[in-house]
């Protein structure tokens, strides 16, 4: 009844009905304007993952033990039901520990609040950089959610001072931590120079010398021996310990005239050097990739918006930028949204105009999307919600088909206009608030 008369006396004065409408369309701009943007809402899945880069040059060894400290902090953590770890992919210095959590109803703390426990425990490992990171609600990824690539024809030691440079302003952002990049020119090597004269004069080979190196620093398999049934590779190689030095390649012998063996230090020097651990491109241009993870609530719009930002503010104009990753993910699907949007409403007037055999009544609908909008977009900011593939999915459920069926049906028995509109809008309130009810009530227990 109260809806009645305040619908009756809306009717009266059109104007201020028609204000109210341009005022709740216009409302909705800064609401969606406002709110933060991201691809998924972060899920509990119940999986947790900890990446450690070890220096370059580390040894298999070296990133395994800073492994072993994160499985302990896993030890640690209550919620802990198993883990496992890989050590030395997808290079010597990578490695990854990934905790699987106890499920939902045997703990009481969430995913990302045994994340936010995690976070000072790793980075409290002096010596490499540890990082921990939840997978995406969407997609398999296990990267961080932010990765930034610049791209540049310069040389990669120019390319090197332009990732310095927007790492460090990436670093003035409360909202980004771990921060990293991909390119690396600092990767210990030994180059070693061979003296031929020498070599000759010895009766050796170059070639020789070559594979006497390989053979005795990186193993050689010389043949197959089998054991019960089993087969097993039998390796050539120098034990650890006389090959930790620089100085034991040249402790190493090689056969020479009359089957005498020569030293090596006598035939070549030893210099150490750093070299790129990889060259990367992207888009046929010398690229690198920075990488970060965001403090929980910053949105992953945000954070694209900041780099770009960022880099037109301490990068050249011929530096260009691009996204991968979750990142690319996520522009990719908000820039779609709009046409989306656009395409699905002129399908819904289409097909409502079928069903009418009318061109107004459907528009008549249509100008209760604004209404819409602005309800769902104030819902979400007023509970602290982002723009996501979900609530861009749900933004509009419509109720007014039936209203303006109904009303047709009313004239057609001979009521007038206002006092249909009035009518079908009355009978039709109790079952949209029933079917809404249901739907929201339906939704607590998920």
């Amino acid at each position: 009844e109260l809806y009645n008369r305040t619908l009756t006396a809306l009717l009266k004065k059109r104007a201020v009905g028609i204000g109210i409408w341009l005022l709740f369309m216009l409302l909705a701009i800064p609401l969606f304007m406002n709110l933060k943007q991201e691809l998924a809402p972060l899920e509990d899945r119940g999986i947790i993952f900890g990446l450690v880069s070890a220096p370059e040059g580390s040894t298999v060894a070296y990133t395994s033990a800073y492994v072993e400290k994160i499985e302990s902090f896993y030890k640690e953590t209550p919620e802990m039901r198993r883990y496992n770890s890989i050590v030395g992919f997808p290079t010597v210095s990578d490695g990854r520990a990934i905790l699987r959590l106890a499920d939902w109803k045997e703990r009481t703390r969430s995913q990302q609040e045994i994340v936010n426990e995690l976070v000072p425990k790793f980075r409290s490992l002096a010596g490499v950089n540890a990082f921990v990171v939840s997978p995406p609600s969407l997609g398999q990824g296990r990267d961080k959610p932010l990765q930034f690539i610049i791209m540049t024809s310069a040389p990669y030691e120019v390319l090197q001072q332009y990732v310095d440079r927007l790492v460090a302003e990436a670093a003035k952002n409360p909202g980004l931590m771990d921060i990293d990049s991909d390119l690396r020119l600092n990767k210990p090597e030994l180059k070693i120079a061979v003296n031929r004269d020498k070599i000759a004069d010895v009766g050796t080979s170059v070639d020789a010398v070559g594979r006497t190196l390989e053979s005795m620093l990186g193993g050689r398999q010389v043949t197959r021996f089998k054991n019960d049934g089993e087969q097993y590779d039998v390796i050539v190689q120098v034990a650890d310990v006389d090959r930790s030095n620089p100085d034991d390649i040249t402790n190493i012998y090689v056969r020479g005239r009359n089957n005498e063996m020569v030293q090596l230090s006598n035939l070549l020097s030893v210099r150490e050097s750093v070299a790129p651990r990889s060259l990367n491109h992207f888009n046929k241009l010398r690229a690198a990739r920075i990488d970060a993870n965001l403090v929980p609530g910053y949105a992953i719009k945000d954070a694209i918006d900041y780099m770009k930002d960022a880099s037109k503010r301490v990068l050249p104009a011929t530096v260009q930028n691009d996204l991968s990753g979750q990142a690319r993910e996520f522009r990719d699907s908000s820039g779609s949204i709009y046409l989306t949007f656009a395409l699905a409403l002129a399908f819904i007037y289409l097909v409502l105009a079928a069903q009418f055999e009318s061109f107004v009544d459907p528009f008549v609908i249509m100008l209760t999307v604004p209404l819409s909008m602005t309800g769902a977009l104030l819902a979400l900011w007023l509970t602290g919600g982002s723009l996501n593939v979900y609530s861009q999915i749900g933004l509009i459920t419509k109720h007014g088909i039936l209203i303006v069926e109904f009303a047709n049906q009313l004239q057609e028995r001979g009521m007038a206009l206002r006092e249909a509109v009035i009518e079908s809008a009355t009978l039709r309130l109790r079952p949209i608030m029933m079917t809404t009810g249901a739907m929201v009530l339906g939704a607590v227990p998920l």
